[in-house]
């Protein structure tokens, strides 16, 4: 049997339990991201969940973990522009290894979760 893939639907991070008002300054006004409203029966869970583009981020609770190398990758538009504006927000720009067509980087959200953002370039 051959799965056939749609499109990636949502990455999930995590942020620790009661973290949910921090998260939300982070990702609605640092990010600028839409919230979008959890189904009832997991709101008891805690956490958010978000539009972006046309995937979801959902953002669940859990004890506190280390960095590690999970992230979702983002291609986005004007990505110098955007490293700026998070610079002057005081989010800690990763320099990623930069591969060919491409320039990317990441940078770690307030609860230590990875987010690489990437800009297809010509040639």
């Amino acid at each position: 049997m051959k799965i056939i893939f749609k499109r990636l639907h949502h990455v999930q991070i995590c942020i620790p339990t009661g973290e949910e008002e921090k998260a939300r300054t982070f990702y609605s006004i640092v990010l600028g991201l839409t919230e979008i409203e959890k189904p009832e029966a997991l709101k008891k869970n805690g956490g958010l969940w978000y539009q972006v583009g046309d995937i979801e981020l959902h953002i669940g609770t859990e004890p506190y973990t280390e960095k590690s190398k999970r992230h979702p990758a983002f291609e986005i538009a004007d990505l110098d522009t955007v490293k700026s504006h998070l610079l002057e927000n005081h989010v800690t720009i990763k320099e990623e290894t930069q591969i060919p067509g491409m320039k990317r980087f990441s940078f770690f959200d307030p609860f230590q979760n990875r987010i690489e953002f990437l800009e297809k370039t010509r040639g």
